[in-house]
């Protein structure tokens, strides 16, 4: 054996933190002025400061910017350790951090600009998509290059999380994201309605699971440890772990889509493997907190300690609570409700913010080679943290539970009890107030750790590492085939079959299928356990030292569930289109939809009336199904109803003149609504040239329009524009045109918007229907759509 030199490379840990504390704050602080924005509606600055524009940059900041800096920062600090060796390429690496702080900048700029995609967490438009998967594969070539260069054979546990989330966000990323550009700031995806909605949180939730869940337990299995001094608590029980997380997590999207259009088999599948979540999560977080054993006589001195322990029990708590939330029935009361906004502050507040901090008052100090400047402030830090995000979380649970029970409250004689949306949203003001003073504690909190890091390294020169490493050899002399074709494998392949046949079987077949996968997975475990002879090698233990392997086995357990939800919902959606009696929307109304996500409106308002009777009341016009967003790109199905659903909007028969009211003065038509003005909709114009565009490539996306449609896309426009303008004329409270607008009427946003807001709930434009081509108050009905006449209230009763 011979032995080298190693320096480890911690500029660029330093440099990541440092971003992560800054974008932190950042991302915090709008997170605090869009909480006033919701208590107070006159916090709202139009154009570019509203919070339909504001909660995208909120989000972005928060989970890209400063998680995402900080998990960076940890990966390539613990990383160089774990494989005993320097990160592959020093050039990688700062392209990689200029990079990724450019793409933050670049979010920053648009967002509030109001060039999104209008998809939860993936709101950045085109190019910066293009600039994240440069700025991410660089990433992933230094990490495996890194791996492929290691002096040490054996992949500690933190590192296997790592890769598993280098290859699953490289997936989820690309297919959310495919889309067709029509300018350099606008795309539409490939992905409408169902599918989109199926693709979208099949990312979204598993952004959560493998950008702020998977990379910070391998930050807990490598910190944790050493600011304890203990080794993890199990072995065995990380192996569950992690290979329970891969593979279950993948399939849990859909649970956020329960009681609406989306296949009843899809819902399925996201229940019961939301329920499944629970064993392997709490797994780990077991596994975390019983690694201070014999250390807790620290955690009542060491703040890092603090922060760690309560990030961890956090973490049980979030993943507690996502899979109560994913039962059909919670859900059914939950959902759209600011319940899910507290359950998921829970997790970015309690598990990766108080993890992040406990992890910056550990290494900060060991890479300067000092003491923390105040450990009463980080203690301190911690305890105004922690009453801030119970103070956050509390409120949002009793908000939520409120608006749930008041939907559905019925009136003594029938029908519901708090008719208006409004009453709710009255109602629930005090805990948005509180919500503000809980989110601002924890933001002062944040604050304190700034101070005190700044402060600690005030005067002081990083410390650079050197250690002498003995070369080990990686081969073991164990032929591949015995670690592809063993029997855990060949267990998992089978149990993976059954558990993937579940997508074309009936309720009852899947039911039995369920039940076989679940004994033949623990009776092929204990066979296998019992088939060991003493002496033998672990298999696991091989497969730790077979970094291809490793990534390979990580890859088809992360694609399984992907594959088997994704694609029979591309076939059905195919199949949809096919027999869909919905129409395309006419040019302005595409161009109104467009203003719509622009603006952010779908981080307010839903467009998913679920079968439920108390919605039905509320929104006439019958539930919705498949076929209303069958030619939506992207989906706009919405997850939060601060203002009501608009899935049937014309059915309220409001006209055109309500519309431009409420956008101008929401409280003139709306007493008690906290929807913020849109004034610069009148007074901005319409950008009438980019419509043959936009039409053309939803052409291509399979949208029905005729050559003819697009290629007299904008004089279509401009004749509805024309009628909609003369429309609202004839109406003596809009004669005169606001002050200092010198915009017609109908070459503003607000007329294409108010065209848009009008065709919601019909399966035809009420344009096409002045044109004699149909009656123009047609609606989208169940026999319109080829769905059965049953009921609201039977619908429910089936589900």
């Amino acid at each position: 054996m011979r032995t080298k030199t190693i320096t480890y490379d911690d500029k660029i840990a330093r440099y990541f933190m440092a971003a992560s504390i800054g974008w932190g704050i950042v991302g915090m602080l709008v997170g605090v002025i869009v909480a006033l924005q919701l208590a107070y509606f006159g916090a709202n600055l139009p154009p570019w400061l509203t919070f339909g524009r504001l909660r995208p940059l909120h989000t972005n900041a928060v989970i890209f910017a400063f998680v995402g800096n900080m998990l960076f920062a940890g990966v390539y600090h613990s990383t160089q350790r774990l494989l005993k060796t320097r990160l592959a390429s020093d050039k990688l690496s700062w392209f990689h951090f200029w990079g990724w702080q450019a793409i933050i900048v670049a979010a920053a700029v648009t967002l509030p600009l109001g060039f999104t995609q209008g998809k939860e967490y993936a709101e950045l438009i085109w190019p910066i998509d293009l600039m994240v998967a440069v700025v991410w594969l660089v990433f992933a070539a230094n990490f495996f290059w890194t791996l492929k260069i290691r002096n040490e054979k054996h992949l500690y546990v933190a590192i296997w999380f790592y890769i598993a989330t280098i290859i699953t966000i490289t997936v989820l990323y690309v297919v959310n994201n495919l889309a067709i550009p029509t300018s350099i700031t606008h795309s539409y995806p490939v992905f409408a309605g169902v599918q989109d909605a199926l693709v979208q949180w099949w990312y979204g939730h598993n952004a959560v699971a493998f950008f702020l869940t998977t990379p910070i337990l391998g930050i807990m299995y490598y910190y944790l440890p050493k600011a304890a001094g203990r080794p993890v608590f199990s072995y065995r029980l990380s192996i569950v772990h992690f290979w329970g997380l891969v593979f279950i997590y993948i399939w849990a999207g859909p649970h956020h889509l329960l009681n609406t259009a989306l296949p009843e088999w899809a819902q399925t599948l996201g229940m019961t493997f939301s329920l499944m979540l629970w064993a392997p999560s709490w797994g780990g977080m077991l596994n975390g907190l019983m690694t201070l054993r014999g250390a807790w006589d620290k955690l009542r001195r060491d703040p890092v300690l603090k922060f760690f322990a309560a990030g961890v029990t956090f973490y049980g708590m979030s993943t507690f609570e996502g899979p109560l939330l994913s039962i059909r029935s919670v859900s059914s009361l939950a959902h759209y409700t600011d319940w899910i906004i507290g359950h998921v502050h829970a997790g970015g507040l309690g598990w990766n913010g108080l993890m992040a901090a406990g992890m910056f008052y550990w290494l900060v100090p060991k890479l300067y080679d000092t003491k923390l400047h105040s450990r009463a402030a980080a203690n301190a830090h911690f305890y105004i943290a922690t009453i801030g995000i119970l103070l956050y979380v509390v409120s949002m649970w009793t908000s939520g539970i409120t608006q749930g029970l008041m939907w559905r409250a019925e009136a003594e004689g029938g029908g519901l009890l708090y008719s208006t949306f409004t009453e709710t949203v009255e109602a629930i003001q005090p805990m948005y107030w509180a919500r503000l003073i809980g989110g601002s504690l924890y933001f002062v909190g944040f604050i304190m750790l700034a101070w005190n890091l700044l402060m600690t390294v005030k005067g002081k020169r990083p410390v650079e590492t050197k250690i002498d490493v003995v070369v080990e050899e990686l081969e073991d002399g164990v032929p591949l085939k015995k670690i592809v074709f063993s029997p855990p494998v060949i267990l998992s392949l089978v149990v993976s079959a059954m558990v993937g046949s579940l997508a074309v079987l009936n309720e009852l077949a899947s039911t039995l299928l369920i039940i076989v996968a679940m004994f033949t997975a623990v009776l092929g475990t204990i066979a296998i356990q019992l088939s060991r002879t003493e002496g033998s090698v672990n298999w696991h233990r091989l497969l730790e030292g077979r970094a291809l392997v490793f990534t390979a086995f990580t890859t088809i357990a992360v694609l399984i569930g992907g594959i088997a939800e994704l694609i029979p919902s591309m076939v059905i959606g195919a199949q949809d289109r096919a027999t869909t009696a919905m129409q395309p929307y006419t040019a302005l109304e595409l161009q109104g939809r467009d203003l719509y996500v622009s603006e952010g409106c779908y981080n307010c308002h839903s467009q998913m009336i679920r079968p439920f009777t108390w919605e039905s009341a509320r929104y006439p016009g019958g539930i919705s199904t498949a076929h209303d967003s069958v030619w939506d790109h992207p989906f706009q199905w919405g997850s939060k109803r601060t203002g009501p659903d608009l899935a049937r909007e014309s059915a309220m028969n409001r006209g055109p003149v309500w519309h431009y009211n409420h956008m101008l003065d929401p409280r003139s038509t709306s007493e008690g609504s906290i929807m913020p003005a849109y004034p610069h909709l009148r007074s901005s114009a319409l950008d009438f040239g980019l419509t043959q565009s936009k039409l053309s490539v939803m052409q291509t996306l399979g949208v029905p329009y005729s050559n003819e449609q697009v290629l007299g896309g904008e004089d279509d426009a401009h004749a509805q524009a024309r009628s909609i303008a003369e429309a609202l004329r004839s109406q003596v409270e809009i004669d005169a045109p606001p002050a200092g607008v010198d915009v017609a009427l109908e070459d503003s946003q607000l007329v294409a918007l108010i065209s848009y807001l009008e065709r919601l709930g019909r399966n035809r434009s009420a344009w096409e229907g002045e044109q004699g081509d149909a009656p123009a108050d047609v609606q989208v009905s169940q026999a319109d759509t080829g769905a059965s006449d049953t009921d609201a209230s039977e619908t429910e009763a089936a589900r």
